[in-house]
This record gives C-alpha cells, sequence and structure tokens, in this order.
C-alpha cells in the first residue's frame, strides 16, 4: 500500500507541474505618472514613456533618473484622461552609434506625429531640440490612436495606427487602403523619397497599387495599441482592441505582407459589419480571441505584449504575454508548444495594464497608468500540494554554481531529484553519507525547477529552486 502511494504521489506530482505555467510580478521602479511604452536602448537600462510627454529613465538597480531623458510636454497634446498622448518609442538599431530615436505622439491639433530625437552629449539626457518630423497623418476622433513603434529585423520601421476613433469606424478607414488609419504602417527611416524624410521599402505590399498607401504593412485592425516581434524568428504579433465583445490578438509571420485581419467587417472571428466587405476567405482571423467576460472577470481592452526569449526565467520561454486593462490580469498562450488556448493569472488589482516592456536580456515588464510603477514578470510558486518540510535546509536559493542541502534533526532523504517545468527529470543524487550533501547546477540553465526530496519511509518533500 505504500508503495502505491508513492506512486500516486509522483504521478500527482508530474501531472501537476507538467505543462503549467505560474507567473508572478515584482515591484521594479515606482514613481511614474500614466507610463504607456517602456523600451531599451541595448543597454542596461529601461526607457519609460509617460503619457503627458516625457520619457523618463529606469536603471538596472530599480532607481529613477531625477531629470526626463526626453520632455517634450509643450508639444504634445493634454491628454485629459482619454487615449492621446506620447504614445510610442523607438529607439534606432544603430542608436549606439548615431544616437536616433524615434517617438509617436499626437499633437496639439489632435494629430499622429511620428518624429526622430537625438541623445545629447549625456546619455541619459536627449537633445529636445533635435526634432525632425518623419511623418504626419490626421486623426478625425480623439481615440483609437494606436501609437506604438518597432523597428523589425528588417530595419524598416514599424507603426500601429488605430482606426481614427468615434464607434464602429464610421468612415470605414480599416478597409479603406488609401489612408493609414487602421494599420501597421512599414517606413525606411535610412532613406528619403518624394519629398519625405522617409522613403518606401520596395518590398511593401501595396507599392504598385495606385490607389493604395504604399507605407501600409496590414490593414482592417480596429486599435492596435501595442505589438512587437518575436525575437527568435521575426513573427510580428498585435493586440488589437474590440469594440464591444471581442479582445483579440493577431499574429503576422516573417514572411507574411498585405494581410487583412478584418475589421469593421468582423470583431474577432465574429460578424460586426458585412456592408462592403471582401470575401471571407480573404481575410485572416485572430490566432486568439477572448470576451469580456472570459474567466468571469470584468474585461475591456487588450494590452498586447511579447513573446517570452529571456537569458534568465527561461522557463517563461515561448510564452505570450498579454494583459487586458480592466480585469488587471495578465494572459498567456503557449507559441512554442502549439497551444493558443489563454490561461490567465491572478487579477493585480489598481494598476490598468496599458504596456509591456522588453529588456536586453529578453526579461519581461509591465506597467499600468494607476499605480505608475514597472513590474518584472517573474515564475510564480508551483503548486504541488505536497510535502514541505521547513525541516530541511536548501541554500543559496537562487543558486548559481552549486546547492547545499542540510538535513539535521530529520530523516536522511534516500533521494534528491531535480526537475524543470515540463517535469523533466534534470538531475538526481542518490548517495549519502552524512547530514549534509552539496550538489552542483553548474550544468543547469537558468530558470526556476522543482526539488523532490524522497525519505526512507516514503515521505516526499518539494521545494523551489532558483538558478540564476
Amino acid at each position: 500500500m505504500k508503495r502505491m502511494c508513492l506512486l500516486l504521489l509522483s504521478l500527482f506530482f508530474y501531472l501537476n507541474i507538467y505543462g503549467q505555467l505560474d507567473i508572478a510580478i515584482e515591484n521594479f521602479g515606482t514613481g511614474f505618472n500614466k507610463p504607456v511604452n517602456i523600451k531599451n536602448a541595448g543597454d542596461s537600462r529601461l526607457f519609460i514613456v509617460e503619457q503627458d510627454g516625457f520619457i523618463q529613465i529606469l536603471n538596472a538597480d530599480g532607481t529613477k533618473n531625477i531629470t526626463p531623458f526626453l520632455d517634450i510636454d509643450d508639444i504634445v497634446i493634454e491628454t485629459n484622461n482619454d487615449e492621446r498622448g506620447l504614445l510610442g518609442l523607438a529607439f534606432h538599431p544603430n542608436y549606439n552609434v548615431n544616437g536616433y530615436f524615434y517617438v509617436n505622439y499626437i499633437n496639439l491639433s489632435g494629430n499622429t506625429v511620428i518624429s526622430r530625437f537625438s541623445v545629447s552629449a549625456n546619455p541619459d539626457i536627449a537633445d529636445d531640440t533635435s526634432e525632425l518630423i518623419i511623418l504626419t497623418y490626421s486623426q478625425p476622433y480623439p481615440n483609437h490612436n494606436g501609437g506604438d513603434m518597432a523597428f523589425g529585423n528588417d530595419g524598416y520601421l514599424y507603426i500601429s495606427s488605430g482606426d481614427g476613433g468615434s464607434f464602429g469606424d464610421p468612415d470605414d478607414n480599416s478597409q479603406d487602403l488609401s489612408n493609414l488609419l487602421g494599420k501597421i504602417l512599414r517606413i525606411d527611416v535610412n532613406n528619403t523619397s518624394g519629398g519625405n524624410n522617409y522613403a518606401i521599402p520596395m518590398d511593401n505590399p501595396f507599392i504598385s497599387d495606385g490607389a493604395a498607401a504604399d507605407e501600409i504593412w496590414a490593414y482592417g485592425l480596429r486599435n492596435p495599441w501595442k505589438f512587437s516581434f518575436d525575437s527568435s524568428n521575426n513573427n510580428l504579433w498585435i493586440g488589437d482592441v474590440g469594440q464591444n465583445e471581442i479582445e483579440e490578438i493577431n499574429m503576422i509571420g516573417s514572411s507574411s505582407s498585405g494581410v487583412n485581419f478584418g475589421w469593421r467587417c468582423y470583431e474577432g472571428s465574429s460578424e460586426y459589419n458585412l456592408t462592403d466587405c471582401p470575401a471571407m476567405n480573404t481575410l485572416t482571423f485572430p490566432i486568439a480571441e477572448y470576451t469580456h467576460t472570459a474567466s468571469g472577470n470584468t474585461k475591456c481592452s487588450i494590452t498586447g505584449g511579447y513573446v517570452h526569449r529571456g537569458t534568465i526565467n527561461t522557463d517563461l520561454n515561448g510564452y505570450y504575454f498579454f494583459a487586458d486593462y480592466c480585469s488587471d490580469e495578465i494572459g498567456t498562450i503557449d507559441v512554442d508548444g502549439g497551444d493558443f488556448t489563454i490561461h490567465y493569472s491572478d487579477q493585480f488589482t489598481g494598476n490598468n495594464w496599458t504596456t509591456f516592456g522588453e529588456d536586453i536580456n529578453g526579461e519581461l515588464y509591465i506597467a499600468g497608468v494607476t499605480s505608475g510603477d514597472v513590474f518584472k514578470i517573474i515564475p510564480g510558486n508551483l503548486s504541488t500540494n505536497e510535502f514541505n518540510d521547513s525541516t530541511i535546509k536548501m541554500y543559496p536559493n537562487p543558486s548559481n554554481n552549486i546547492v547545499n542541502f542540510n538535513f539535521k534533526n530529520t530523516i536522511q532523504p534516500t533521494e534528491i531529484t531535480i526537475f524543470d517545468l515540463h517535469g523533466k527529470q534534470v538531475k538526481i543524487h542518490n548517495q549519502f553519507s552524512g547530514s549534509s550533501v552539496q550538489i552542483s547546477t553548474k550544468t543547469l540553465s537558468k530558470g526556476v525547477y522543482l526539488v523532490r526530496l524522497q525519505d526512507s519511509e516514503g515521505k516526499i518533500t518539494n521545494k523551489k529552486l532558483v538558478i540564476y
């Protein structure tokens, strides 16, 4: 009977950790006012975009610089708690050489401006007189501005643009290829042509269509508030804010372009307004979607994130992270596992998530306009419903090269086994000669592991081990 119980416990252990992703957040920086974008410039700093027109620096030790990196409050429209303001930031791929970075903001006339600025001689302060306006376009309403930007590995600048606002895309901008609203744009900021401070990449999909805007890369979007590139394959991930009931996650493969995501014809995969719509089989539907009542918590607006590709919390790798503004939940889908079922975290209330960010190591951060705090996403506690004997000491934890076990005043283990988060055994130790043992962790990748200690009476103790 004891043997059978042990087998059942072991089976439960495997079922509990296999494929399970438990996440947590830890406070990394405080004191920000309405953060809406987080980017890195190829070093250890994080640059926090504040909606009112400031960019702040958050250092690797969690401190915030006293002086803003950039202050363009005087040329950014007052937000009045709407969706406008300073919205996006992207550093040039050769920023360490040319010092160029690009911002996306709504100007005092209520229209979108894409501008280039330069860093000053002080690497922590930009030259706010260096603005070169790259691109402008009109916004008919104060909402649905998009506003995110990122460089692809092709060196081109990608820009998200909302449908222009109001309700239900009344002018059908997203399906109209003659304007830049409801689109993902793609431009070459390293060259100029046609009297513009940018050029059109020759492989943009509508460059030979005289009725279409050459800048368009993809269309049929409502409000692509945030998007990102998967650093492992350059696939483009878009969190598109829904209208009434459905929030959607869209993906463009690295070799695709000219994709029509279907708004306003469809909200997610559901019909919305089929007037003058193209054939359904010409549209690309979301790779995942959720309703405003999913998981029992009221939702309202998706904040797109990233596919985790970090070098520290590697057990999170291969999952796409997003969040909802109203429910304060963080959601994930298992991209590498091919499982696009959405799973939600607990509610981290009081934040109103507005942005994710990625540091130089590929680790992810999240911030919200209400709290003004920046949090790092980390693995959460593993839940195994098994014994956790506090008399067995395991240290140091986190560990780098070695981990020690001390089991004085308790029954000596007969076996110590280390598993990764997929339930795979990565190390086992079963030779004991005293009340302590030291195990090398040099060969283990960075991340979170579960340690199982089994004694001669069949008792099992589980502990979480972090390798950094």
